[in-house]
């Protein structure tokens, strides 16, 4: 009984004391915040009428450790009895440094639009403004919208114990709590608002997500470009003038998940990415109007940029557009191409492009391959048309079965069989970053300029130098192959293409099986390559198992010196015609 009696005075001091701080409950704990802290327990909020119209407009509140907070009623329905604004159509500005000016320098803002008045929004603008203006664009401040096309009135996250914008944490691996999955789109600088000259353009101009089977998860994105143009050789660099987006887009991403795996748990898997850039397009044209996104005129003077709040239109390449747009208008001279050969990748943007460097050097600006921070230090396979003479067209080879850039001067796959390396979606956030030592490399080179590689050089040992080489005109391997043009490809045609192509690596796999069997190799070796469950499996393994086999039947013909088998084998494997030694 005396334990009892305790513990009943532990619980009620603890409610007493929770009653008198009489902080919002989710304050500072070690658990996701996911809304805005509302005033504690007794504080009463100022509600004023600005218009004169006999309702409130504007609550003046404060959130967590007493951070000022400004609501403005954007849809006549606040009421004095509020004690915050809703998320459907009203505008919240967080006086992060608590300086009496809400809209202001180290302000955060965040407007809720509902554009066509049913009650749930379908816009959200973010501002973020620096501590403090130095005078230089890049990268200070954010002006990001997210635009919820699917109706799940998912937007960008903020974490409210640090009252910060924070678009990449996540659940697990990839579940992002920024609206990146399904139909949906954003647009996004890294700049503040008073620092654009053109507020309805953007650098990330969009970025869209496509949800091509309806199951909430994104199969495509594309990632369009509007850099920034510098026009006076005289001024900073990141000057105001130098710094400005003009309407024309001159790099594009387009990412596709081939087999369609991603699901809970994964919900990115995008296999390869193939880029464009160049003189590009104009997208001037592209005008989108927004309903209700300007609140009253008399809340302007709460801004420190309130050009934003006055927009009735955006310009950018909507989902419908984009995809003609960029095939169609542009102009490019360079193409990029990568593919996600380790099948580590979980990056809502694309499979992060290798840069035409050094095979063999790593890390973040080191100069090689995976020069850019969030590229895979090892595992995925990069190729480059330098002068877009391939114009985007693809191709399946015969010497490994995979699908190439068409017109690529060369490319680079630096093996991580086992995925050790990377394994997510950037290497250099949180202390991930872990660059190999040693690793295999395969390079491809097209050294006839008809498109299409012809010499594939191996450093399989690591030691940064190719012991095999292999010229296909010498072994009498026509390099040449049907050319694949996806610029009319609708997703289901990725799809097919990828299923196509896993088949057949994992039906010549099986033929590989055949010829070694009837040459006397002990496959059993190989029994966890036998074994495939998925279409991404006959991919992987199937390409493998050929390799395995194909170098075991060529120890095999060497012991015996068998010199016309040796050279039956070389063009049976990089042909892909594994009949031919089963006739």
């Amino acid at each position: 009984m005396k334990y009892i009696f305790i513990l009943f005075i532990a619980f009620i001091s603890t409610y007493c004391y929770a009653q008198k701080s009489g902080d919002y409950w989710n304050n500072r704990l070690q658990i996701v915040s996911f809304r805005l802290p509302p005033p504690p327990i007794g504080y009463q909020p100022k509600l004023k009428d600005i218009n004169g119209d006999g309702k409130p407009d504007v609550i003046y509140s404060i959130t967590r450790d007493s951070i000022p907070v400004m609501w403005i009623d954007d849809d006549g329905d606040m009421t004095w009895d509020d004690f915050e604004g809703d998320t459907k159509n009203d505008c919240l500005l967080i006086d992060r440094n608590r300086d009496g000016i809400y809209g202001g320098q180290g302000d955060l803002i965040i407007d809720w639009v509902d554009t066509d008045g049913d009650g749930k929004a379908d816009m959200q603008f973010v501002i973020e403004y620096p501590k403090v203006c130095t005078g230089e664009v890049w990268p200070n401040g954010h002006y990001m919208i997210v635009l919820d096309l699917d109706h799940d009135n998912i937007f960008n996250y903020i974490d409210w114990n640090t009252m910060q914008l924070k678009s990449w944490d996540k659940v697990g691996v990839c579940d992002f709590y920024t609206d990146y999955s399904g139909h949906t789109a954003f647009l996004k600088i890294h700049a503040s608002t008073y620092n654009m000259e053109d507020l309805r353009l953007n650098w990330e101009n969009p970025f869209l997500f496509y949800d091509k089977d309806g199951d909430n998860l994104s199969e495509m994105a594309i990632r369009i470009l509007d850099s920034t143009k510098h026009v006076d050789s005289k001024l900073p660099a990141n000057s105001f003038v130098n710094q400005q987006v003009n309407g024309v887009v001159d790099w594009v991403s387009i990412a596709v998940d081939m087999d369609n795996d991603n699901g809970p748990g994964n919900e990115f898997d995008f296999d390869m990415t193939i880029g464009f850039q160049g003189e590009g397009f104009n997208y001037m044209d592209q005008v989108h109007k927004i309903n209700n996104l300007r609140g009253l005129a008399e809340t302007d003077t709460f801004f420190m940029d309130a050009r934003w709040r006055q927009l009735d239109e955006l310009i950018y390449p909507d989902h419908e557009n984009a995809w003609d747009l960029i095939f169609k208008r542009g102009e490019w001279n360079r193409v990029n191409f990568v593919w996600d050969e380790d099948g580590d990748c979980k990056r809502w943007e694309r499979v992060e492009f290798y840069e035409p460097l050094d095979p063999f050097k790593t890390g973040w600006k080191g100069g090689g391959v995976d020069n850019h921070k969030q590229s895979d230090a090892s595992g995925d396979r990069g190729e480059w048309d330098m002068d877009n003479s391939g114009r985007g067209k693809l191709y399946v080879s015969k010497f490994d079965g995979r699908i190439h850039l068409y017109g690529a001067e060369w490319g680079c796959w630096r093996i991580d069989q086992n995925a050790e390396y990377y394994q997510g979606w950037d290497r250099l956030w949180f202390g991930l970053d872990k660059n190999p030592n040693r690793f295999a490399t395969v390079k491809y080179t097209d050294t006839d300029n008809n498109g299409f590689f012809d010499l594939i050089e191996y450093d399989m040992d690591g030691d940064k130098h190719f012991e095999t080489i292999i010229d296909l005109r010498k072994i009498g391997v026509n390099d040449c192959c049907e050319l694949i043009d996806i610029s009319s490809f609708a997703y289901k045609d990725f799809v097919d293409l990828m299923q196509t192509v896993s088949d057949n690596m994992w039906n010549n796999a099986l033929k590989a099986l055949k010829v070694a069997e009837k040459n006397d190799i002990n496959t059993t070796w190989y029994a966890k390559l036998k074994q495939v469950l998925s279409t991404q499996e006959k991919y992987q393994k199937g390409y493998w198992l050929q390799y395995y086999l194909y170098k075991d039947l060529e120890y095999q013909f060497s012991r015996s010196q068998d010199e016309k088998a040796l050279k039956n084998l070389s063009k049976a494997y990089y042909s892909g015609d594994w009949d031919s030694m089963l006739r």
